[in-house]
């Protein structure tokens, strides 16, 4: 049997809904039937449950100190500073020293692809979304005086170029968006399409007047995450909720303590990071994928529809499921439509029905059996 080394940013074990975190977990599982897979990473934890053909080998995170020399050197090559805060000796020495014992290394996100680019060896890279992109809507939905709006602008030059560099060194990219595909000048023959995927559909939405939750997932430390949220908070909620006052927001995922200690009210409800969703879906009306920075798949929205909720998204958000139609679910245009919808789905029985009866329908292309079968083959 064949040896893959898979390189991943964050363990994939860890009980997380983030996208990359359910993505790489998926890809293991399914390369260790075709491979023996050693799977390295920087974050220390056990697996729940013993694989045959998969072993885990874990590093400590580099201390803060160190974290910044390696920023600050990230700089002065005119890299991108993600790879310095990313960077581990102990990965380096680690692959250096043992790459020539496999078959083939895939590397899960940009940010480890700085260990392989050099090396003679097959390597696949799971780029997921353009970070060049996501960072250029970021510096661009920033405020003129916030000091992060420079280092957000530098960041989306850097990290385009060393996107560039991965497109000229890797044997295959792997991207979800077929428009973000598009858009690349080099090398896009070595680009591949795949979707994220579900596990299963699951029919939980029912329609009562009484359902009085609006839901929100995902990693609220990522900042469009966090900036969807601190909006919907800020700006949304109040309106809603001087027509309604019994509506709420429901956030679930891995949240600053800062953040949950501003936000969480009577009519905010922050529940953290979770290991089973089911149990929160009672007394849901609607999720959000209220994003105004976004790239590539939203995996929230594939959250809601996988279990009939009906959703919310910004155009950004469905402007890159290519597989769905801006007709086919509700998009806002402004804060008034925002709101408009909100209403219209909890008030209106027939929109509502209607709305769960198309993301039931738009999921079955999104399934993880399919999505795998083509990941294998590459």
């Amino acid at each position: 049997m064949k040896k893959m080394l898979f390189v991943s940013p964050r363990n994939p074990f860890l009980n997380r809904y983030s996208g990359d975190v359910i993505r790489s977990k998926k890809f293991v599982e399914a390369f260790k039937k075709k491979y023996k897979v050693t799977l390295i990473t920087t974050e220390n934890s056990y697996l729940n449950k013993k694989f045959s053909n998969l072993k885990l080998i874990t590093f400590k995170n580099e201390n803060f100190i160190f974290k910044l020399i390696f920023i600050f050197t990230s700089f002065l090559k005119l890299q991108p500073l993600q790879l310095g805060y990313f960077y581990s000796s102990d990965i380096r020495n680690f692959i250096k020293k043992n790459f020539k014992s496999y078959d083939v290394v895939f590397c899960q996100s940009v940010r480890v692809a700085q260990y392989v680019l050099d090396l003679k060896i097959r390597k696949i890279l799971d780029m997921g979304d353009l970070y060049s992109n996501n960072y250029a809507q970021t510096y661009k939905n920033k405020n003129i005086f916030s000091p992060s709006k420079f280092l957000y602008f530098i960041e989306s030059k850097f990290i385009r170029k060393y996107e560039n560099l991965c497109f000229a060194k890797f044997d295959r990219i792997l991207l979800f968006s077929k428009k973000e595909i598009n858009s690349i000048k080099i090398n896009k023959k070595k680009v591949k399409q795949i979707n994220f995927g579900i596990d299963q559909i699951k029919k939980k939405f029912r329609y009562d007047t009484k359902n009085n939750k609006i839901i929100f997932i995902g990693n609220i430390k990522y900042l469009p995450n966090r900036i969807a949220c601190k909006n919907f908070i800020k700006k949304i909620l109040p309106e809603v909720n001087r027509i309604n006052k019994n509506i709420e927001f429901h956030i679930i995922g891995e949240i600053s303590k800062i953040d949950k200690f501003l936000w969480q009210n009577k009519k905010v409800k922050i529940h953290g990071k979770i290991k089973n969703l089911e149990p929160f879906l009672s007394g849901v009306f609607c999720g959000l994928a209220n994003l105004s920075v976004s790239s590539g798949i939203q995996t929230k929205l594939l959250t809601y529809m996988s279990y009939g909720i009906p959703s919310i998204s910004s155009n950004q958000v469905i402007e890159n499921f290519d597989s769905i139609k801006s007709s086919s679910l509700p998009t806002y245009k402004n804060k008034e439509d925002f709101i408009r919808l909100i209403l219209k789905l909890k008030n209106n029985k027939n929109f509502s029905q209607s709305i769960s009866k198309k993301s039931l329908k738009i999921i079955k292309k999104f399934k993880w059996s399919e999505v795998l079968k083509n990941i294998v083959k590459i």
